[in-house]
């Protein structure tokens, strides 16, 4: 080992080299632009190995933008540029920043600048007192990713532990009308109040309920249902019937916006339209349909006809067609308003 008291701008202050047999020697280094303070390097063990009741090994700077400690790996898979031992609860790595400057900073080219890895613990742990505990931020890629294979586990979880506090847990925010501040592709649950300062937009076309149907029916989406025994709702098979309760939505292009009173169960229940639009089955034998036609059940099992005999109409109305229908029977869209 040789060791100067000061590094000058050709060798280090402390240099030293451990040959694969185990014996040193003075190691002199070819002139950099800045030299390093202490150069250790080994081909069988740690270059450099510190233990200390307090810090192992302490690095400090003086100019700005200087670097304290510096590691840097080789391109070897699982090769460390700076790895930290702990025992009990002492720091592997401690760094502490200036005013401006980070305590601990990672770099990589197209890899991973900063991993923290635990087995059953905590991989990163970032805590502040008042100011922000992590800051992420990316130009084209996504500033923090999370994902889980845990078959119950969220990818992210956000708790506010303030009991009488108004910050949210989750606050996101959408800059411009184009893109949305949240996108979520599956069921969303809510278990407590939906509150809503804007308009609620819902691409679907009317306005449905669930109810139980018999278990013989025979029902698909369009079919015109009355209200049966039992309340159980089946497939419509008189003329202007009063009990008619509407048209199970889901038909052609149209789905339902909302669908009231969903909830699981172990017999059968189908989303009925009460309100909106929706694709109905019509028969125009019994008097070709036009446009703004109201409609009712028929004895055709399922389907609406025209109302003609308005005496009859009133109570058995499902709605108004919205196209015609000249002959033949088919789904058409139909503007659902029982009276």
């Amino acid at each position: 080992m040789a060791i100067n008291e000061v590094s000058n701008d050709v060798t280090p202050a402390v240099t030293g080299d451990n040959t694969a047999d185990g014996t040193g020697r003075p190691h002199r280094l070819p002139q950099p632009p800045q030299c390093a303070g202490v150069f250790a390097h080994s081909k069988v063990g740690y270059a450099v190995w510190a233990i200390s009741d307090n810090p192992g090994l302490y690095s400090g700077v003086y100019g700005k933008g200087a670097i304290g400690l510096y590691g840097q790996g080789t391109n070897g898979a699982g090769v460390t540029g700076i790895g930290g031992g702990v025992s009990q609860e002492a720091y592997g790595v401690y760094g502490g920043g200036g005013a401006n400057a980070p305590g601990v900073m990672g770099y990589a080219g197209d890899g991973v600048g900063v991993r923290g890895r635990s087995e059953t613990g905590i991989g990163v742990d970032a805590v502040s007192q008042d100011g922000t505990g992590l800051a992420a931020s990316s130009t084209t890629g996504e500033a923090v990713h999370a994902e889980t294979h845990s078959p119950g586990m969220s990818a992210i979880a956000a708790y506010n532990s303030a009991p009488n506090g108004t910050g949210a847990a989750i606050y996101a925010k959408k800059e411009g009308s184009i893109g949305h501040a949240g996108f979520f592709d599956g069921e969303v649950h809510v278990s407590r109040n939906l509150t809503v300062a804007g308009d609620v937009v819902l691409t679907g076309g009317d306005c449905a309920e669930d109810f139980p149907v018999a278990e013989d029916a025979d029902v698909e989406p369009g079919t015109v249902m009355v209200v049966g025994p039992g309340g159980l709702l089946e497939p419509s098979s008189r003329a202007y019937d009063k009990r008619v309760a509407g048209v199970v939505s889901g038909a052609g292009t149209f789905r339902p916006g909302i669908v009231l009173d969903r909830q699981p169960t172990d017999g059968r229940r189908f989303p009925i339209a009460m309100l909106g639009k929706v694709y109905c089955k019509v028969d125009s034998s019994f008097g070709a349909v036009e446009i703004g036609d109201l409609l009712t059940t028929s004895v055709v099992p399922g389907f609406a006809m025209k109302a003609t005999d308005q005496t009859r109409a009133f109570g058995a109305v499902i709605g108004k067609a919205l196209i015609p229908l000249g002959h033949g029977r088919a789904l058409i869209p139909v503007l659902v308003a029982l009276q």
